[in-house]
């Protein structure tokens, strides 16, 4: 039987890598970059740093784009085009062939030397069985040069990344777009938002709705038909191949239809609080096969889980019931379509929606709800110092200027408040988010800062991204100057 020639693969390699006759055709062709370019050109420049990048996230967030905007940056730098490999390992011509002998016919191609300086950049890696072990013998093998490996089947790479890579691996997430990477797409800038001292919210508010429904994938939000084709840009291709083929093929899963009805259920009651007695009756899955199924599901990052404490930030001893999100609200448009803004539903895709970005948060750990007297009173958000276990930032999500005007209906928020004095002090942060409404109300002798959704959505995104390496910058410090902008606006 014949097999396929080192000639042919170079062949390959050579369509792949058109930069090395010609560095123009290094250009990406892609105008808008993610928020992350530059942390990621960053890491992958330290040539003092022997590990190899891991680049993960979901399907369709852009991480080959950002692979080839890379490549035309290193380009535009001055590094010499033939030092630059790219191979997609999702084609059939380099099924089976190891990472080293890929080297080998690169640097023959090339003439280069063991100890050359070069950019080795292997996309859809986990197609290529116990990648893990290959990656990490090239990085011991090639000191000079750095390495990227990027891939969607994220459960994968995030699982045998960190078991087999220890000191090899420097594992990267690229999530779904931010609120303020789609303002920025869409061309609403803050500069924009500006008008003197004054913010234009309506743009704003109206972005925020886009954003919720369609506002996760930059091909959508790029493509002028984005939102017409969602179903099978988003739905089919990031939903149904993760579900009944990733997933299924990494983990054995022998009724793919089971995982599916299980995260048909999360999506349509995300920002629920959920139980496993529950989630098996909805879903008609095992209690036990549930458990697994929503660590692969979180491993894939479609979903997150969020923690109970009760008014007292106590941890309960059985934790039976928890908070269940996902990543990116727009996944739910996916399989049940858009909803627009007064539909009951928009409430818990807008908390989605701040769920989202507080998951990019390197204090997301410290973030729980808290629910108690048998599940009558609740709190959105709490984030718990890490020393001392005490509340330090409490918001609550509403789509509604109702309780601005009301805000003795808060009946949860108002609880947990006389629950935690502590919380009258200035380094604390109390935020009841509205539709528009902005000011203050004292509750339980705690200054609440009613303050628009969609703004802090924006703010929390940016801080969060913009200052992706700065940590200890809290990304809600400066609400109270903005709040009296808007007041003035208003």
């Amino acid at each position: 039987m014949r097999e396929i020639t080192d000639t042919e693969i170079q062949n390959r390699l050579r369509l792949d890598n058109p930069w090395w006759n010609d560095p123009k055709k290094g250009e990406s062709g892609y105008a808008h970059r993610r928020a992350y370019f530059e942390t990621f050109c960053e890491r992958l420049t330290m040539f003092d740093v022997r590990r190899a990048v891991v680049l993960m996230g979901p399907r369709r967030v852009g991480k080959t784009v950002m692979i080839r905007q890379v490549i035309e940056q290193l380009i535009q730098d001055n590094y010499d085009s033939r030092t630059i490999l790219y191979a997609s390992l999702d084609q059939p011509v380099y099924s089976g062939i190891w990472l080293e002998k890929l080297l080998d016919l690169f640097r023959e191609i090339h003439g280069h030397s063991r100890d050359d300086r070069l950019f080795v950049f292997f996309d859809e890696i986990q197609y290529l069985k116990d990648w893990e072990i290959h990656l990490k013998v090239v990085v011991d093998s090639y000191p000079n040069i750095r390495f990227v490996a990027s891939g969607s089947a994220a459960a994968a790479l995030k699982l045998k990344s960190r078991e087999s890579g220890a000191g090899r691996f420097s594992d990267f997430l690229l999530p779904p777009l931010t609120f303020w990477e789609f303002c920025n797409f869409q061309g609403l800038t803050e500069e924009s938002l500006e008008q003197g001292d004054m913010i234009r919210l309506n743009p704003l508010n109206e972005a925020f709705i886009d954003y919720v429904n369609f506002g996760g994938f930059p091909e959508v939000v790029i493509r002028t038909d984005g939102s017409q084709n969602f179903a099978s840009l988003v739905g089919e291709d990031v939903v149904d191949r993760v579900l009944l083929r990733d997933l299924p093929s990494l983990y054995g899963i022998s009724n793919p239809q089971e995982l599916n009805r299980l995260f048909v259920t999360l999506a349509y009651n995300t920002a629920e609080e959920v139980n496993l007695e529950s989630l098996s009756q909805h879903s008609h899955v095992a209690k036990n096969t549930i458990k697994r199924y929503l660590e692969y599901l979180e491993a894939a990052f479609l979903i997150r889980r969020l923690h109970r404490v009760d008014q007292h930030v106590k941890h309960f001893q059985r934790a039976v019931t928890f908070k269940v999100y996902l990543t990116n609200s727009s996944l739910r448009t996916a399989l049940f379509g858009p909803v627009g803004e007064d539909d009951p539903a928009f409430g818990r895709l807008a908390e989605t929606a701040y769920f989202g970005q507080l998951a990019q948060s390197y204090a997301f750990g410290q973030y729980f709800y808290a629910r108690w007297k048998k599940r009558s009173a609740e709190v959105d958000f709490v984030r718990l110092d890490p020393s001392f276990r005490e509340p330090v930032v409490v918001a609550e999500i509403k789509w509604s200027d109702h309780h601005f005007e009301r805000p003795e209906e808060l009946a949860g928020l108002n609880g947990f408040l006389e629950a935690n004095p502590k919380l009258q002090k200035q380094d604390r942060s109390v935020y009841a988010f509205t539709k528009t409404a902005v000011g203050f109300h004292k509750i339980a002798n705690v200054d609440v800062l009613f303050f628009p959704l969609s703004l802090a959505c924006y703010l929390q995104s940016k801080i969060e991204v913009v200052d992706f390496l700065k940590r200890g910058v809290h990304p809600l410090s400066d609400l109270t100057k903005w709040a009296s902008r808007l007041r003035s606006s208003n």
